[in-house]
């Protein structure tokens, strides 16, 4: 169809600039040129499925922060406070405190550091998160409202990302095993959906309802470390291998977790590639040494210590080397042993549990050959359960894709997955989110 003048020049202001046209031509419509207009326009050029995983991110961040507005009510530190605490209170625990100080302050404040007393051990955490911060307090005056900022716009990264390794997973290993119809296609579901795409909004929902969820909303690590981890996985996925290595490298920045990332990466380039062309891509993957090689050297050039981040672990969450039966032992006995209070012994029993699930997971990788998830998995294990006991394994799940991508898959197969998955774990994230905004428990 040949178009008349007019609509040849609204055709290149909506295509080739990307001003919208307005009702007349060639106005734009009012407020397509602000940042709402270029948010919505980002939208929509998503396509229909990540338009409904990022729904269903947004209607979870209300019912999260519902919930931390309810806790400002009902848990004052004080019973008899007849104001609660400020807006961002519930969000300012834990580790927070340690991010914001090396944001505000830096790593060794006034000469300060391991050598005195009562010291905070902040060079365990690693600086991209706390340095990311900085630079959003320039644009937000609010520190914790900076933190919220970039968890939330992390957090939306990190589940489009999950949604899509679900939807490649789905095709590679699970395809011949779902109902198929008479055209030997896989069936959709009574929704009229793809099952790629269910799988996708799967994965999403388990990853957003899991019991720790509560921390992909606070000024933590985990939302901005799955915003690089996840695509970088996915860049791999395509072999893409100097896009999978730069954002590995930056994931190394936030947490130690991108070490092991870059082992998954490693196993998967072992494991794929083929041609000269290939293999002529393998220094990439050294990238991701660097940041942590930068930050030991940072750190030794202050304390003498080439391993201060690993020992600063130690001091402050007894996170020196036991052999993997001896962590559990002396997990075991702080969750039924009766030597913590029942809120502690609670959470230890959640990280038996949880370690056990890794285990499980672990060997269905191993089984199914998947062996750069797998290594992933046991890397992170490995790190976890030796230490003198258990700590903050379940958080860690949020970091586990291949638990939210096997699950979705597993729910297309058994209709009632979904169901008793839901049932169970929208309570406990209710429970752990509660607890955690209330400041009984450390996470």
């Amino acid at each position: 169809m040949t178009l008349s003048h007019p609509q040849r020049q609204r055709e290149r202001l909506s295509a080739g600039t990307g001003t919208a046209a307005g009702p007349s031509g060639g106005t734009p419509s009012p407020g397509t040129t602000s940042f709402g207009g270029r948010f919505v326009r980002l939208c929509r050029r998503l396509g229909p499925a990540d338009r409904e995983v990022l729904w269903l991110y947004l209607l979870t961040r209300v019912g999260i922060w519902t919930t931390a507005y309810c806790v400002r009510w009902l848990f004052a530190d004080d019973r008899q406070n007849r104001a609660p605490a400020s807006f961002f209170a519930p969000w300012q625990r834990w580790d927070w405190w340690h991010y914001l100080h090396i944001a505000q302050d830096g790593y060794f404040p006034g000469g300060s550091g391991p050598w005195i007393s009562e010291w905070d051990n902040r060079e365990a955490f690693f600086p991209g998160f706390p340095y990311l911060l900085r630079a959003v307090h320039t644009i937000v005056p609010s520190w914790p409202a900076a933190g919220a900022l970039i968890s939330f716009v992390a957090g939306g990264v990190a589940v489009l990302a999950l949604a899509r390794i679900a939807r490649l997973h789905l095709p590679q290993r699970s395809e011949g095993q779902l109902p198929q119809n008479n055209a030997g296609q896989p069936q959709q579901n009574n929704s009229g959906q793809p099952p790629q795409e269910k799988a996708g909004q799967r994965a999403a929902l388990f990853f957003l309802l899991s019991p720790c969820a509560v921390f992909l909303a606070a000024g933590y690590t985990e939302a901005l470390f799955l915003a690089l981890a996840l695509p970088a996985w996915l860049a791999a996925q395509r072999l893409n291998w100097p896009l999978a290595a730069a954002l590995t490298c930056l994931a190394t920045t936030v947490r130690v977790s991108g070490l092991f990332l870059a082992a998954a990466l490693a196993v998967h380039f072992l494991v794929t590639a083929r041609t000269p062309a290939q293999w002529r891509r393998l220094p990439w993957l050294a990238l991701p040494a660097l940041p942590p090689l930068l930050h030991s050297w940072y750190l030794h050039t202050r304390t003498g210590d080439w391993m201060a981040w690993k020992h600063a672990e130690e001091r402050g969450w007894y996170r020196e080397f036991h052999a993997p039966w001896e962590a559990w032992r002396n997990t075991w006995h702080a969750a039924f042993g009766h030597s913590q209070s029942t809120g502690y012994a609670l959470m230890s029993q959640a990280e038996l549990l949880t370690m056990l699930i890794g285990i499980g997971l672990c060997a269905v990788l191993i089984r199914q050959r998947r062996w750069p998830e797998a290594v992933y998995i046991a890397l992170t294990l490995w790190a976890l359960g030796t230490s003198y006991w258990y700590t903050s394994i379940p958080r860690a799940t949020l970091l586990w894709w291949p638990l939210w991508t096997g699950l979705a898959v597993w729910s297309l197969r058994r209709r009632h997955v979904t169901t008793a998955y839901l049932t169970v774990a929208a309570p406990l994230m209710t429970v752990f989110a509660v607890t955690f905004l209330s400041g009984r428990w450390a996470g």
